[in-house]
């Protein structure tokens, strides 16, 4: 057993501890002491090492919509399916359209949405509020020609989706139909809960949070911070990943929470086995394979009734 594998030896499920196993071997814990540009690097790899073949039928097209870059899924055979808009995640400076091809071919496949991929431009080259600015941007152009449509994303591309969520709310338009928000990062209050229980959680720490944060230097907006918000009436109902090895644990809680209290459906699914980005390791994973049919489930539900699964 080397250094790496005795660092995980504790991670309970099999499946997750051979997944970050094989990712820090391509993407080192203290990245952030890098280049941006050796940061991306590490991180394409990473992804590319994961990486599945799209499911059969599944047809993907590079578009521009509104000047962003974005690549549109959908099944071959079908016309006028609700449509998702996927954001990626990456701490807003790492990702891109491949890094996350082959979990929005299969959310596509499985949920039978089409899916919008939007390559949004990366910090800190472009800060706050450019990467939300774009997603608004392709979420305007979707809207124009659909009308049934869901945001979602995973960890920074979460904290996007919930930022669209409030915008269409306070534009007074396009109406969602739901949002699904995977280990959101939301901008929660890192001085107490998870941010302090699992502050060096495997695969993702509070200290990378921060440094994520900072770069993306929203400034305490609340569309860089959906959390600030007060008011949460009239926001489309949510389903939410919280993973309980992750310092953003306690984000789901406190935006379902809000939601409830404003009288929208909020639905959290609690992964107690899990780690930050486990959908990576979907094919690896009983339990992350169990939660990522849980959330096609959701967007299918989401997409095609404007409701949560029952």
């Amino acid at each position: 057993m080397d250094e790496i594998e005795r660092k995980y030896a504790l991670v309970e499920d099999p499946g997750i501890r051979a997944f970050l196993i094989a990712g820090e071997r391509f993407y080192p814990p203290d990245a952030v002491n890098f280049t941006m540009a050796e940061q991306r690097a590490f991180y394409d790899r990473y992804c590319a090492h994961f990486r599945k073949y799209r499911p059969a039928g599944v047809i993907a097209e590079d578009v521009s919509l509104g000047g962003v870059p974005c690549r549109h899924y959908r099944r071959q055979g079908t016309a006028d399916a609700p449509v998702m808009l996927y954001l990626h995640g990456g701490g807003f400076v790492l990702g891109g359209l491949e890094s996350h091809d082959d979990v929005c071919a299969e959310i596509c496949d499985g949920a039978g949405v089409d899916v919008i991929a939007v390559a949004y431009r990366l910090a800190p080259e472009h800060p706050f509020p450019s990467a939300f600015d774009d997603c608004w941007t392709v979420l305007q152009q979707v809207a124009a020609r659909h009308s049934r449509i869901i945001v979602g994303g995973d960890s920074a591309g979460g904290n996007l989706a919930a930022a669209l969520a409030l915008k269409a709310r306070d534009a007074g338009g396009p109406r969602l139909q739901g949002q699904v928000l995977i280990y959101p990062g939301l901008g929660g209050d890192m001085t107490r809960g998870s941010y302090v229980s699992q502050a060096n959680a495997p695969g993702l720490s509070t200290a990378d949070v921060i440094f994520y944060r900072d770069t993306y230097k929203g400034g305490g907006h609340k569309y860089a911070e959906p959390l600030r918000e007060t008011d949460y009436s009239g926001l489309p109902p949510a389903f939410l990943v919280a993973a309980a090895l992750d310092p953003l644990h306690d984000d789901c809680d406190a935006y379902a929470a809000r939601l409830r209290a404003a009288g929208i459906p909020a639905h959290v699914r609690e992964e107690p086995l899990l780690v930050h980005a486990f959908i990576r390791a979907r094919n690896m994973s009983a339990p992350a394979r169990q939660s990522f049919d849980a959330i096609t489930a959701a967007c299918a539900s989401l997409a095609h009734h404007g409701r949560l699964p029952d």
